[in-house]
């Protein structure tokens, strides 16, 4: 084998463990593949535009994300949603209760990680959920200790949720403690985001009517980034998420000053 030969050989290598990198780890940067394989940043980048072309992983600005990332503009209906990443979702809804002080007036945004929250809510004691999920609301009404304000506006098909000026002008005229939000999206650099207009339009509304803003998010949702923004890191005070995620995320989270609190998945 002559001496070519064997470059192309290592480079093919190469791309392979590049690609198994970035599925494990779900976001790699340039920086981290140039000390990992001691190689140039002109090599790398070439090395992700030809793994790129060839259908393998996506390029974001400074790394790679895998191939099958979400697209900014797809949603998941909620049916789709319900039976995606339940340990996770269980799991962090149960680190997100310890949060809930008996007289709290709260908004739980719609989702599926806030359904499971609102579960949980069962033994709460005076406690006030301002919602503008019906499923979420059908799960509190049964709750002695839970005062339910469902808020109107246009219903989403499909998500069971309200949206719309109705709704935004309902929440914009409230005060609550906490807002527990769900996000479809969530990077160190955009904070929350998420496919839908009108559903950004609702979720920045909570955000501004809220002491404090706990963002709900499972580790499959790190480090990516959706169609609009609802909240920039800067108006994020804690994120509650899984144990699975990336330690150079987490990191780069962190360093914004969000205070980030992980739920123990069980293996």
């Amino acid at each position: 084998m002559n001496e070519n030969a064997t470059d192309i050989l290592f480079a093919e290598e190469r791309k392979e463990a590049i690609v198994k990198l970035v599925n494990e780890r779900k976001k790699v940067l340039v920086p981290e593949l140039i000390d990992y394989f001691k190689m140039s940043p002109a090599t790398i980048r070439n090395d992700l535009r030809d793994l790129e072309a060839a259908g393998l992983i996506k390029r974001t600005h400074g790394g790679a994300i895998p191939s099958s990332a979400i697209r900014v503009g797809f949603e998941m209906d909620s049916n789709s949603k319900n039976v995606e990443l339940v340990p996770a979702k269980e799991a962090i809804a149960r680190k997100a209760v310890e949060w809930v002080e008996e007289g709290d007036i709260i908004v739980l945004d719609t989702g599926t990680t806030t359904l499971e929250m609102a579960k949980r809510l069962l033994h709460k004691k005076n406690v006030t959920v301002i919602v503008n999920d019906i499923e979420i609301a059908s799960v509190l009404e049964k709750f002695e200790g839970v005062n339910v304000v469902i808020i109107g506006g246009t219903l989403r098909r499909n998500f069971h949720c309200t949206v719309g000026p109705f709704a935004v002008k309902l929440l914009s005229e409230l005060n609550v403690d906490k807002v527990f939000l769900g996000t479809n999206a969530f990077s160190a650099e955009k904070g929350c985001t998420t496919p839908d207009i009108n559903q950004a339009e609702i979720k920045k509304t909570m955000v501004q009517i809220a002491t404090q803003v706990i963002v709900l998010c499972d580790s499959s949702k790190i480090g990516k980034n959706s169609f609009v923004q609802f909240a920039p890191p800067s108006d994020i005070d804690a994120l509650v998420t899984d144990d699975n995620v990336d330690s150079a995320l987490l990191k780069e989270i962190s360093e914004t000053g969000i205070d980030v609190h992980l739920a123990e998945v069980a293996k």
